[in-house]
């Protein structure tokens, strides 16, 4: 059974056909069709249902993604533990939160490249409950999210506490406007929904946006209020036209870290990455 068998398998479950599939991997339709019909042929079992012009899952195929999961991570973390004793090449995927990466990242991925100058650097950014969700199915080697983070399978070290504030336009009444927000999975989201609710707003609306700047620009032209990290708020361009509010040590601190599956070999990258924020979050005086 070869791995590339597994890996285009795991693409067609996970991007739901053969046409995306091949697009992930880079390989033409018919390439994808070829092995999975050797898969097939090889353990004697249907793998997929084909319904049209799309696929189901088969029982077969169900338990074949489980142990091809379980493969390729086992292909990774092998190739992961002979390059620490080589040298450091491959890809290291990194997720962060938008305003962890803001804030955080550049300064310690060039330390990373300093450090590694021969390991690729892949980063996306996305709420703490889809990084978190993408480590698990390893689509990410590590992500950077608010915690505090409990589960079986990862491990959290909290590298820096994020002061939270409440920021909305100067002359404006946070009281009397709606609460602008993250999309949903945002750690920030629940703690902005708590206040609200604990501070008996006149406006439980809410709206939603999907970027840092967006949210920052419609708070700072007086569309409502929100909750942010201080140090993104004073490092914004919208920073004159907002008003900051303190909040409560219970609403305000926000425990930030990285979390790594419990079983990933050590990997020397990650440790720099890590080190390299928290050094940075350390009072200078």
């Amino acid at each position: 059974m070869e791995l590339v068998a597994l890996r285009t398998f795991q693409a067609v479950v996970e991007e739901g056909g053969i046409l995306a599939a091949s697009r992930k991997l880079n390989t033409v339709q018919s390439n994808v069709t070829g092995r999975i019909r050797r898969l097939e042929e090889e353990l004697g079992a249907e793998l997929f249902f084909r319904k049209g012009r799309g696929l189901e899952l088969a029982p077969s195929g169900r338990v074949l993604l489980d142990y091809a999961r379980r493969m390729l991570l086992l292909e990774r973390q092998t190739s992961a533990a002979v390059r620490q004793v080589g040298e450091s090449v491959g890809e290291l995927r990194i997720g962060a939160m938008e305003t962890f990466a803001a804030l955080h990242l550049p300064a310690a991925l060039k330390a990373v490249r300093g450090e590694h100058p021969g390991i690729e650097l892949r980063v996306m950014t996305d709420t703490s409950a889809k990084l978190a969700e993408k480590v698990l199915t390893h689509k990410l080697d590590c992500a950077f999210v608010a915690g505090p983070v409990v589960h079986p399978e990862l491990v959290f070290s909290e590298l820096v506490v994020e002061e939270l504030v409440q920021i909305s336009a100067k002359g404006a009444n946070p009281v009397l406007q709606p609460l602008i927000l993250f999309r949903e999975g945002c750690a920030y989201r629940s703690r902005a929904l708590a206040w609200q609710r604990a501070t008996g707003h006149a406006v439980a609306d809410a709206m939603e946006f999907g970027t840092l700047e967006g949210i920052l620009g419609c708070v700072a032209v007086g569309l409502g209020w929100t909750l942010m990290p201080r140090r993104v708020v004073e490092q914004s361009p919208h920073a004159a036209d907002l008003c900051i509010e303190t909040l409560p040590d219970d609403i305000s601190q926000v425990p930030t870290g990285m979390i790594c599956l419990r079983d990933a070999p050590p990997m020397g990258a990650l440790k720099t990455l890590a080190n390299a924020i928290a050094a940075a979050a350390r009072p200078t005086h």
